[in-house]
């Protein structure tokens, strides 16, 4: 029972890792009908930002801060630069396009940093154990992601629900030319979507960094499960991708446990079930 416990507590902790990088995935699909093959790399960069900035400041808090930062421009001058012009395309030059430009990036982190994969210290003030009071103690900075990822998941939904912005992206992500029709420059908020789905995707990898340390090929396979968790919860489901990041998580950290061996195939069995018995996902409406 006490592993068990302690598995659970990691396995909400993976999961909530894949959660924010399913919504990145989920509001830029969602909203620009685009799918982001080099989220992973992106997030892989946000981690090595993160692992320089440490480097220079030697502060994990301005680290963490910064990079979403950063990473949201880049997201900005990628959007107008390369995704903007494939638009008006359909979807397999979009998914060429950055499949293409996911090994450029792995490539181009290489040759800045090495093939080699390094370390990232985590904050000191969260350097001790924390005892639950059930399973075995937990590092008090995997307690720390969860509420990060908890608080990013308010802030987003706060965002897209309270905010005259978020309230025309919802509405783009429904019917987006239904929203030109009614004056709406929709275009502007293309760049904000896709800013905001690179920033969260490096917040991710400032996150992952202390925990699995930083690599060139991190966000290789860390990708495809956050698309099975999009597929699971529902493609445009924001809360979709919550309860499927969550559950998917779970399954595998208590597969891991009694039977390891099929702990790599579970997520994509789960896959499967879901789109022949609920092709619109666990909570998907469209």
């Amino acid at each position: 029972m006490e592993q068990l416990t302690s598995q659970i507590a990691l396995g909400l902790v993976s999961g909530a890792l894949l959660v924010l990088l399913a919504l990145g995935l989920n509001l830029i699909f969602g909203m620009l009908e685009f799918i982001n093959f080099s989220h992973g790399a992106l997030y892989m960069v946000g981690a090595y930002v993160a692992a320089y900035v440490l480097g220079a400041v030697g502060n994990f808090w301005i680290a963490l801060i910064l990079v979403p930062i950063i990473m949201a421009m880049i997201g900005a001058a990628l959007e107008r630069t390369l995704i903007r012009p494939m638009y008006p395309r359909n979807q397999v030059d979009a998914l060429l396009l950055t499949f293409g430009l996911t090994y450029v990036i792995i490539e181009g982190v290489r040759m800045i940093a090495g093939s080699g994969g390094r370390s990232v210290a985590g904050p000191e003030e969260l350097a001790f154990q924390v005892s639950l009071g059930f399973g075995r103690p937990l590092p008090a900075y995997l307690l720390f992601v969860v509420v990060v990822v908890g608080l990013v998941v308010l802030g987003l939904w706060l965002f897209l629900n309270r905010t005259n912005v978020g309230l025309i992206v919802r509405g783009g992500i429904r019917d987006h030319i239904m929203i030109r029709a009614l004056g709406v420059r929709f275009d502007r908020y293309r760049i904000v979507v896709f800013a905001v789905g690179v920033a969260v995707a490096g917040l991710a990898g400032v996150l992952t960094g202390p925990i699995t340390g930083v690599y060139p090929e991190m966000g290789a396979d860390i990708l495809i499960l956050a698309f099975v968790v999009v597929v699971v919860g529902g493609m445009g489901s924001f809360w979709g991708s919550v309860v499927s990041g969550l559950l998917i998580g779970l399954i595998v950290a208590i597969t891991t446990l009694y039977a390891s061996i099929y702990a790599g195939i579970v997520p994509f069995l789960l896959m499967i079930l879901v789109m022949t018995f609920r092709p619109r996902g666990l909570l998907g409406t469209t």
